[in-house]
């Protein structure tokens, strides 16, 4: 998989090839035998017809009228190595002189598989290139301007796209400096330099409205407006050429075409004039096609059906590695196979610390490059990969990744990243860099997907409005979720109590209330949704209520599996969750801080709850969450032993001096009708609440 992420590699095409040997054949004919090194072992010349491989000769070569046909191939596979005969035919008088001085070691030409797979059948496919630029604002595909040109037709024949591109009026012609310019050229080609059309092109002029008539032992140069191609391979069709008329063997122009490819060399005989050059196109690897995740509909068909997603992953090798693979089109999803993805041995790495910095940098360096979504992340930075798609990871990537995955060139390339699992060591449980990253992402335009095998559902992480922190929620709720009041159940983990009752008949009457309520939590098109701790007891009883009443039902995890010295009781996840989020135990208390409810219900429970209640008063008295009402749900003197006391001491004491109002947003309930009073007069705004209402000594309201 990682080959065909290097600079070097077009699997359509083999490098330049060199002369090896050279010996005249008759006069202006010569045989040269071709050698061609460091063959890609993708190149699809390989696996395809024979007959569908052929040389293609520099273009600088056949400007000057020297000709190359193929006439043998054969290749060696195993050392990504090919040798060509070919037949070098000076079709004009210069090309007879550049002949004469060609040598061994002269790189000529190369090879291009002209697989009919790639030939592009449908003109839409172009079209929705023009006016679309690469990240260096080149244009992918242009005929003159930047949106193309009249001077562009674009027809379909014979099952394939076949572009017509206007002559200019007139043709080319060499100066005398040419031929002192030759012995420079053949030395040059020995050496493989890059760009010799434009030191050949200083020796050209145009004459304006000269015949583009060919001629018999004469090459005609023609030209039409500058030619952009960024996203195709094009290749002049000798069939549709007037009568008479033969393009050289030069007639594939690659996908880094950039305003040069406007030069055509033609042979023959004929009386009729040549008015446009017909093209047919072969398209480039899917990650180097600059093709547009909108554009994809077989792809975004795969991704609605989570059954597909599931399969993909079920493709990754051994669950013991880190695999990962960038997917740009349906077919490759459908198609997707073990040798696809790039996998890892997950061995750790020992970091110095920050107390060696220089050394801290040069092994996370090291560990960000053994990451599997490493080689895309680079890929797509440098320019490899060009087509924007998706990210599958078995483990959610590691933090350390951020500076590439919010790159600007990441940034455009990568439309969704989807994981399996939040962490390799950690299971299902993310750590707070990963949540920070999650963050990022999502304020990034980059949708985070988990491919939840729990649930068996695809969640997306999906941001709290106005809040840094969110949840995974499945996708056919996110809106109910961007848009819930939210309500929240904390309470014991042993015991699931006597409420559940009370709980449903509480929550059925909010339903109920939104047809009457006008208020900003609560009216017609407010969704519910409840979130818990999502283990047993108290949070279960939350959780199965919200799910029976159609609540969205979420959950706020930690794993609380045994550690070393650990008091803490491990809670299972409870079966009635929708949408969640995952802690690691040490971030607990970050965990609590972000439940954000808008009504928190309190059910009797032990330390974590009474946590959770200072809490809520800590968030009340800074502002940090509105004066809404807070439920307790149980006897009168449970409440008052669990909170009186504190309150009281502390009131006194006199340290919590103008904040005594935070004890009327709490309201001691025993039934669902107590609590549905409470809130029926927040809604309307007739609740005594806040700043400005009363004190209750107990510390909270008691509910008659």
């Amino acid at each position: 998989m990682e080959s065909y992420l290097t600079p070097k590699h077009y699997d359509l095409v083999t490098p330049d090839g060199y002369i090896t040997e050279i010996y005249p054949i008759e006069a202006r004919r010569k045989l040269a035998l071709v050698q061609i090194d460091d063959i890609s072992p993708a190149f699809v010349g390989y696996s395809i017809d024979p007959h569908l491989v052929f040389f293609n000769m520099k273009s600088t070569l056949a400007q000057l009228g020297l000709n190359g046909i193929g006439r043998e191939y054969s290749f060696e596979r195993k050392h990504n190595r090919a040798f060509v005969k070919v037949e070098l035919i000076a079709m004009s008088d210069l090309g007879s002189a550049i002949l004469d001085l060609l040598e061994t070691g002269a790189y000529i030409g190369k090879l291009f598989a002209a697989d009919d797979r790639r030939r592009v059948r449908d003109p839409d496919y172009l079209m929705r290139m023009f006016g679309r630029s690469d990240r260096r604002g080149r244009p992918l595909l242009s005929l003159g301007g930047f949106e193309g040109s009249g001077d562009l037709i674009l027809e379909k024949l014979e099952g394939r796209t076949v572009a017509f591109l206007a002559l200019r009026n007139g043709a080319i012609q060499y100066e005398p400096s040419i031929n002192g310019f030759l012995p420079t050229l053949a030395k040059a080609l020995s050496r493989n330099f890059s760009e010799l059309r434009r030191l050949l092109h200083l020796h050209h002029h145009w004459v304006e409205g000269a015949p583009r008539i060919v001629k018999e032992n004469d090459v005609l140069l023609v030209r039409t407006a500058p030619l952009h191609i960024r996203t195709v391979y094009g290749r002049v069709v000798d069939r549709l050429l007037p009568q008479g008329y033969t393009h050289m063997a030069a007639s594939v122009l690659q996908p880094d075409t950039s305003a040069s490819g406007d030069i055509y060399e033609f042979y023959g005989t004929s009386t009729q004039a040549i008015d446009d050059i017909p093209l047919e196109f072969y398209t480039l690897e899917p990650h180097r096609e600059y093709v547009f995740f909108t554009d994809r509909d077989q792809l975004q068909a795969s991704l609605e059906d989570p059954k597909s997603l599931f399969t993909a992953f079920e493709t990754a090798p051994s669950p013991n590695y880190l695999a990962s693979v960038f997917i740009v089109k349906g077919t490759q999803m459908q198609d997707l196979q073990a040798k696809d993805w790039i996998v890892r041995d997950p061995f750790k790495y020992e970091f110095p610390g920050l107390s060696h910095p220089s050394r801290q940098a040069l092994v996370v360096e090291k560990y960000i490059e053994h990451q599997p979504a490493y080689p895309f992340l680079k890929a797509i930075e440098t320019g490899l990969i060009t087509s924007q798609g998706i990210l599958l990871s078995r483990h959610f990537p590691t933090p350390l990744l951020k500076r590439l995955l919010l790159s600007d060139e990441v940034q455009r390339c990568l439309k969704r990243l989807y994981f399996q699992y939040p962490s390799r060591s950690y299971d299902g449980f993310f750590s707070h860099e990963d949540r920070a990253m999650l963050i990022d992402l999502a304020k990034f335009g980059i949708p985070t997907y988990w491919v939840d095998n729990v649930s068996g559902k695809i969640l997306q992480y999906t941001l709290k409005p106005e809040k840094d922190a969110g949840l995974f929620v499945p996708l056919a709720d996110i809106e109910t979720f961007r848009k819930a009041t939210f309500f929240g159940v904390y309470g014991s983990n042993l015991q699931e109590g006597v409420f559940e009752k009370e709980l449903t008949e509480l929550l059925s009457g909010v339903l109920a209330l939104r047809s009457e309520a006008a208020h900003p939590l609560l009216s017609q098109n407010t969704p519910l949704a409840l979130l818990t701790g999502g283990g047993p007891g108290a949070m279960e009883v939350g959780n199965r209520v919200a799910k029976k009443l159609g609540i969205l039902s979420c959950a706020n995890l930690v794993d609380f599996r045994q550690k070393d010295q650990s008091v803490v009781n491990e809670q299972r996840q409870n079966p009635h969750i929708d949408a969640k989020m995952t802690y690691r135990l040490d971030r607990l208390v970050e965990r609590q801080a972000e439940f954000y409810l808008d009504f928190p219900i309190f059910l009797p429970g032990g330390i974590g709850m009474d946590f959770e209640y200072t809490l809520e008063e800590v968030r009340r008295k800074t502002g940090s969450s509105p004066p809404n009402p807070v439920l307790l749900f149980g006897e009168v003197d449970y409440w008052k032993r669990k909170v009186s006391s504190r309150f009281q001491l502390n009131r006194e004491t006199k340290t919590i001096q103008g904040s005594e109002w935070v004890s009327n947003c709490f309201f001691c309930i025993q039934t669902a009708k107590q609590g549905l009073s409470v809130l029926s007069r927040f809604f309307d705004n007739q609740l005594p609440i806040g700043k400005d209402g009363p004190v209750y000594d107990d510390g909270f309201c008691i509910v008659p």
